[in-house]
């Protein structure tokens, strides 16, 4: 067919507006948000497994009586710094006739025949909460369990807390720096969004500004309009990220003992709400600057 008779194309009209391109590209941005805020939860919570995994050995002494061992048991559940696993303190009371059998089924040697005595210790062993695990924390607890009547020595590997919270803290720094660096990104991102979507409707704005109508009047739609495509872009990435999730649940069961709802429901919301104001704010500042300019400077 001639190329005279082809049908023309379509044309945009004047003021047009790039509805679908903003909404892809705020849920987009707020997705990579909450993906890595989900990387901080999971990070966070692994974080403090390790910690609270790190054994303190309370060994009591020998000539200690049942009843006394019972105290100190019950004197252990009432401290603050002891892990608790669905409300019940993480103490495991191994008695020395345990720890030999542990021993014998280790190491396959029979000591006990050899020294005809069993030389071990009944001994608590204990789990710290992570908010103890600092060095200091964990001098003073030793030396106020070792203060105990009944107790003949409490013992933790030091170097290895200590190795572990320098780790951690080396971990946590590149964590933050990345979160601050991503944020001015997704930032940039947004306002960006907003502009060129915005830079369409500049006409408009001006003709609307030259019949008389007031900057709230002009402004007040379309910063209205941003809040509902970040909030339509928020549900839309908060769908994405619980699709994720569940899709990582069926891979690696494991992970839903390092995620907490409820901090997952906050940046559902966080990042909903992040949507609406960035959008809203960017809105306002790039009609604001539209409003201020000349008819020269627009075109």
């Amino acid at each position: 067919m001639d190329s005279r008779y082809s049908k023309p194309k379509k044309k945009k009209n004047l003021g047009s507006y790039p509805s679908v391109g903003v909404i892809f590209s705020i849920t987009l941005a707020l997705f990579v948000i909450g993906l890595f805020g989900m990387l901080l939860i999971h990070t966070r919570q692994l974080t403090n497994s390790i910690r609270e995994n790190i054994s303190m050995q309370i060994y009591l002494s020998k000539s200690i009586t049942e009843s006394n061992t019972i105290k100190i048991n019950r004197l252990l559940t009432t401290k603050a710094y002891i892990a608790k696993d669905a409300e019940k303190a993480r103490i495991e009371f191994i008695s020395k006739e345990k720890a030999a059998e542990m021993f014998i089924k280790d190491t396959g040697e029979d000591f006990i025949k050899f020294l005809g005595d069993n030389p071990l210790r009944d001994a608590f062993n204990i789990k710290i909460q992570a908010g103890y695990q600092q060095s200091d924390s964990l001098k003073k607890i030793k030396t106020e369990l070792t203060a105990i009547d009944g107790v003949y020595e409490v013992v933790y590997i030091e170097n290895l807390v200590e190795t572990i919270n320098k780790n951690l803290a080396k971990v946590s720094l590149v964590l933050i720096s990345f979160t601050i660096i991503l944020l001015i990104a997704i930032l940039v991102l947004i306002n960006n969004t907003m502009k060129l979507a915005l830079f369409s409707q500049r006409f408009l704005i001006r003709s609307m500004q030259l019949v008389g109508a007031k900057s709230g009047f002009i402004t007040r739609p379309f910063v209205w309009r941003a809040a509902f495509y970040g909030l339509i872009s928020g549900l839309f990435a908060s769908a994405m990220l619980l699709a994720l999730m569940t899709y990582a649940d069926t891979q690696i069961p494991e992970l839903k003992a390092l995620r907490n709802m409820q901090e997952v429901s906050i940046i559902f919301g966080s990042i909903t709400l992040f949507g609406m104001f960035i959008s809203a704010l960017s809105t306002y500042k790039a009609i604001d600057k539209y409003l201020k300019m000349s008819l020269d400077d627009l075109y």
